[in-house]
């Protein structure tokens, strides 16, 4: 197998895992808060752990569900301004606008989210069966996850046949022609 097929491969099974992890998240979520809802208002004595749970699950669906965005190149943009600019005057400002993103999310989501997680691992959350420093390893994963999708889009901003590339920009695409 060739490394570009290869890379697609691990690619189109990264996609896939995390849009079925994020899928069973937002079910347990749905759950959660169904069950909430049902004790509060037909028991009349609401269930503290599981609010606590769907508030840990909306994070986790959260930052994973905006991995699979960025992913997909699915993430809010302006362009308004960049479109107007030549062809490779737009590449040269990916460039620095997946750089800044990519500094951020290294040094705030991973390195701030590892500190985090190790100075609460050892809190004992007084609702769920997991430490505090467990349930903050939704930064640091996902800010893994986000370094992995902005590499591949950096390396697709150098190189436009690049197979790991999902969803290139059409109208960048168009406008070089």
């Amino acid at each position: 197998m060739a490394t570009t097929e290869l890379t697609t491969t691990a690619r189109a099974w990264l996609d896939g895992a995390l849009r079925g992890i994020c899928v069973g998240l937002f079910a347990l979520l749905v759950l959660l808060v169904v069950w909430q809802v049902f004790t509060r208002l037909v028991l009349g004595q609401p269930s503290a752990w599981s609010e606590e749970a769907a508030r840990h699950a909306f994070v986790w669906v959260s930052l994973i569900g905006i991995a699979i965005a960025v992913g997909e190149k699915a993430d809010v943009i302006m362009d308004f301004l960049v479109e107007r600019l030549p062809v490779p005057v737009q590449r040269g400002a990916d460039v620095i606008a997946y750089l800044a993103t990519l500094a951020f999310v290294l040094y705030v989501m991973v390195f701030g989210g590892l500190q985090q997680s190790v100075l609460a691992w050892g809190q004992q959350n007084p609702l769920l069966p997991l430490t505090q420093g467990q349930l903050y390893l939704a930064l640091p994963v996902s800010g893994v996850l986000l370094t992995v999708y902005l590499t591949i889009h950096l390396v697709g901003t150098f190189f436009p046949g690049y197979q790991g590339h999902v969803g290139v920009d059409e109208d960048l695409e168009a406008a070089a022609l």
